[in-house]
């Protein structure tokens, strides 16, 4: 393959991963069309997590399915059917919220596939010392989706309800199966010469699951600020439009801030590093966010909850590629798929939650439980990156 085809597998793995994120961070957008149809603010919420609890069911079976059959063969089943699927929630959506909340959960059930299959592709074709950086970009996939899924979800919504709004991901995941049949190849993986590759990276080393525990903690913020953003820069007083083009370009600064963050993982020769410096921030920009709204500083509440939408989404990338460095190539499509599983366990738990907390207590009282996550997260992740052979070198 040419040098540059690399770049190729990036960039439509990236935006396979966009139109797969549509689907899951698109359907949070939908909360206040779905509270105008009579729903409470939990159910809304409720239905809005059916993508992610999807996710968690299927996360690990799709990791399988990239190393039994690679990742090519992975995205496009994954995006057809994550296409067919969203097609069924639009027609779902004027029958009854039981039936759009099924059918979004199948629709999260395949876009799972693009999780694990995109980020394997993408650490196959690159050297280690380009791979967080290539990772980083990678996983601006999701913050583009959320961008996207800011300016088109809520206004399509409102213009052509519910249903029109979800034909918008339906036609794109369709579109990008078809690129990535084309455009995507397998990359080389090397012979199994070693028990080492071979054997499981879980056994007799806890670094995998202290990643994964943590990376589920930092899920909290994330997916607090996905479904909650826009609800609360409505709840102070901004138009739908003035809203959501705070959120897109909050959005498209954290979709930078993933691959500035790779970009510094290959500087500084470590992704546990930059991982733990970003939860620190994460919990300091959770307190002072609880106090600028408890205080009614509407524009300061802005600055901050901007400077916290972009703080929660920066580590992604930084823990694939941890986790894909240590697992190797013969189990990383079932470790990133397990760390996608912790992960969305907390991401499809923590908007009910949210709601809940919102209507019991006020939004002042959500930053401050969102705080407690990335604290918890510095006490669990690891303190220096390893590989399998004992501390890594990068």
């Amino acid at each position: 393959m040419p040098s540059y085809y690399r770049h190729v597998v990036l960039f439509l793995s990236m935006f396979a991963a966009v139109g797969s994120s549509v689907v899951h961070m698109g359907v949070p957008f939908l909360i206040p069309s779905l509270e105008d149809s009579g729903l409470s603010l939990s159910a809304a919420g409720l239905i809005a997590a059916m993508p992610a609890a999807g996710i968690v069911f299927t996360l690990i079976a799709w990791g399988w399915f990239v190393d039994r059959y690679g990742e090519r063969a992975a995205l496009f089943a994954g995006l057809s059917s994550t296409a067919f699927t969203t097609a069924l929630a639009a027609w779902a959506a004027s029958a009854s919220p039981a039936l759009l909340g099924g059918a979004l959960f199948m629709a999260g059930c395949a876009a799972a596939s693009v999780n694990s299959a995109s980020g394997r592709v993408v650490s196959g074709w690159y050297p280690p010392n380009q791979r967080g950086t290539a990772m980083g970009i990678r996983q601006m996939a999701q913050p583009l989706g959320a961008a996207l899924s800011a300016v088109t979800m809520h206004p399509l919504a409102q213009t052509y309800g519910i249903s029109g709004a979800l034909l918008m991901p339906t036609l794109l995941c369709a579109a990008l199966a078809v690129l990535v049949l084309i455009g995507v190849k397998n990359p080389p993986r090397p012979d199994a010469h070693s028990s080492t590759e071979t054997a499981s990276p879980y056994r007799g080393s806890r670094y995998l699951v202290r990643i994964h525990i943590a990376s589920a903690l930092l899920s909290w913020p994330q997916s607090m600020m996905g479904a909650y953003i826009l609800v609360w820069l409505l709840s102070v007083g901004y138009s739908s439009g003035a809203a959501g083009s705070i959120v897109m370009v909050a959005q498209l600064l954290g979709a930078g801030s993933r691959a500035a963050m790779g970009f510094v993982s290959d500087r500084v020769r470590s992704r546990i590093r930059p991982y733990r410096w970003v939860a620190a921030v994460t919990a300091a920009l959770s307190i002072a966010m609880m106090l600028a709204d408890a205080a009614g500083l509407r524009l300061t509440g802005t600055i901050l909850a901007c400077a916290l939408a972009v703080a929660v989404v920066s580590p992604n990338g930084l823990a694939f590629t941890a986790v894909a460095e240590y697992a190797g190539p013969f189990w990383s499509g079932r470790a990133m798929g397990t760390q996608n599983t912790f992960q969305n366990i907390i991401y499809a738990a923590t908007p009910p939650i949210s709601g809940a907390i919102v209507a019991a207590f006020g939004f002042p009282a959500l930053f401050a439980v969102t705080a407690a996550f990335p604290a918890a997260a510095l006490a669990v992740a690891p303190r220096e990156d390893q590989s399998r052979r004992g501390h890594a070198r990068l």
